[in-house]
């Protein structure tokens, strides 16, 4: 099936850490295909921002609050999307934090901290937005994983052990919830210049080192990703589920 422009038009989707980089990427491609987008953002400025940019395309959208790692707020995200569009089509768990530090030298609370948001909050959203989709007979969703799931790196063992785990958390649930006619699938990208990884590719040396790991010897764009979620939100994935799609140009080969 081929995606054409109404390809999202009049579905719900709710992106969480959609105030910048990557999620805003992916809440603007959807609201471009029709689909009206929840922002579910800890910075409800950022969130604000983005749902503006949306309204100005004509497009609807809502800004809510959220730290996924609190069941009640996550609780509170489903609630506000079901009072404002009354269903959810697609949840798009994307909200992530690390802590740059060697797994030897970094602190409980920072563990915590990455494990709280980077998995245990994919798992919160997941099954909170799955009941929803499970009375309706349909849906997907999306994990933001990354290429750490599958290659250690020094500095980012307590984000690529969360992210491995979300790889897991995918696999899991969409044999789960293909009953009920739900995808689950995941997106490993590898350095994307945002704000996020701006520490990695401002640096010239650092940069022109990890271009150098990449076959297509380029870093990718936030949109790059987003053309990834679209697909997987939209019919043309319906017979894929529990993948993970590497997006790193190649660095994995």
């Amino acid at each position: 099936m081929s995606i054409t422009n109404s390809s999202l038009k009049g579905k719900v989707a709710i992106v969480t850490g959609a105030g910048r980089g990557i999620g805003r990427a992916i809440a603007l491609a959807f609201a471009r295909q029709g689909a009206k987008v929840v922002i579910a953002e800890m910075n409800l400025e950022n969130g604000k921002t983005v749902a503006d940019e949306i309204h100005q395309l004509g497009k609807e959208a809502l800004a809510v609050q959220t730290n996924i790692a609190v069941k009640s707020e996550v609780d509170n995200m489903v609630a506000k999307t079901l009072e404002k569009f009354g269903t959810i089509d697609i949840l798009v768990n994307n909200a992530a934090i690390n802590i740059m530090r060697p797994l030897v030298d970094l602190r409980e609370d920072g563990w915590d901290k990455v494990m709280n948001v980077d998995l245990k909050g994919y798992f919160l959203c997941t099954q909170a937005v799955a009941k929803v989709m499970m009375q309706k007979g349909s849906g997907k969703i999306i994990n933001m994983a990354s290429t750490g799931a599958a290659k250690a790196a020094v500095g980012l063992g307590a984000y690529s052990i969360a992210k491995a785990g979300v790889v897991m958390l995918t696999r899991v649930f969409a044999i789960e919830l293909a009953p009920h006619n739900i995808r689950v699938n995941a997106i490993g990208p590898y350095l994307v210049k945002t704000a996020f990884s701006q520490p990695m590719w401002s640096d010239p040396e650092v940069l022109r080192a990890t271009e150098s790991s990449i076959p297509l010897g380029h870093i990718a764009e936030p949109e790059d990703i987003a053309s990834v979620a679209l697909f997987l939100a939209s019919d043309a994935s319906s017979q894929v589920t529990g993948q993970t799609i590497y997006v790193d140009g190649g660095a994995l080969a």
